[in-house]
């Protein structure tokens, strides 16, 4: 009766490596395109223009960084910011017998 169980990895296929969507790749490759012509562009004689030089390459890198549970930190990130930005609404019923409009109690984050 064309009834198929979806394994939960099944999403992995279509990314790129298992691992990156095309957006990752498009940060991460400007990421290191912009260290990359600022090693060309700067004098490296101090650690700190090596540090600020590397910066975006790091950054991008960081972004696209697999992590469990989520795709990468930067979709951690955004769930992260969304939670506590936008305002949420939870709706308590609790065990109750009987559920009513006019039991139903709301509370707003």
């Amino acid at each position: 009766m064309n009834n198929y169980l979806i394994p939960a990895n099944s999403k992995k296929s279509m990314l790129i490596l298992g691992l990156f969507t095309v957006t990752d790749l498009i940060i991460f490759g400007v990421g290191i395109t912009i260290s990359l012509l600022c090693m060309m562009i700067f004098e490296l004689s101090s650690l700190l223009s090596i540090i600020l030089v590397l910066s975006p390459g790091v950054i991008a890198s960081f972004l696209v960084f697999p992590i469990p549970n989520y795709h990468n930190a930067l979709t951690f990130l955004m769930s992260m910011f969304n939670f506590y930005t936008n305002r949420q609404r939870f709706v308590w019923k609790g065990w109750c017998f009987s559920y009513g409009e006019s039991e139903k109690q709301v509370y707003k984050r």
